[in-house]
């Protein structure tokens, strides 16, 4: 065994398919954290004070967990994707064109949301699958945090 060989107890053909769902889990994460930010920005409307301050504590939170999400492919012994390239071939996010209204905005953030759960949701298994609990922990958190996240933005949007 080499000095650079990677010995956690999940063999590499399962750190790399782990790996490879992170990877999409990332994209997707860096994507909403990256939208929320644009509409943090440019956000009008009667609604601006309370949806600035809310896009605002979503988007830090997200870019701390695209660290978390990261660091956790590192960990497994793969690179983990950076580019805007990479990311916009890996998201399943769609991008916004222009600037939508507000009720736009958060319409748009909620099916972003949801879309980083569907995601985590979806490797989830692989992960529990090769006895990665950290990678499960992680994603059993975001999971929390974006369906939280998702509820609050649809409240909004209730007569």
């Amino acid at each position: 065994m080499s000095k650079n060989t990677i010995n956690i107890g999940i063999s590499e053909k399962d750190r790399k398919k782990v790996a490879d769902g992170l990877a999409r889990m990332l994209a997707d994460t860096y994507t909403l954290y990256l939208k929320t930010h644009n509409f943090h920005w440019n956000v009008t409307g009667p609604m601006f004070q309370t949806l600035h301050l809310m896009f605002m504590t979503q988007y830090n939170e997200t870019w701390m967990a695209v660290d978390l999400v990261a660091e956790r492919i590192r960990a497994l012994g793969f690179p983990a994707p950076g580019s805007y390239a990479q990311f916009a071939a890996l998201t399943s996010i769609k991008d916004s064109e222009g600037v939508p209204k507000a009720t736009d905005m958060i319409r748009q953030l909620v099916e972003g949301q949801e879309a980083v759960v569907r995601t985590a949701r979806d490797v989830l298994p692989i992960a529990e699958k090769a006895g990665d609990q950290p990678t499960v922990d992680m994603l059993s958190a975001r999971m929390e945090v974006h369906e939280k996240n998702a509820w609050m933005l649809r409240s909004l949007l209730e007569e």
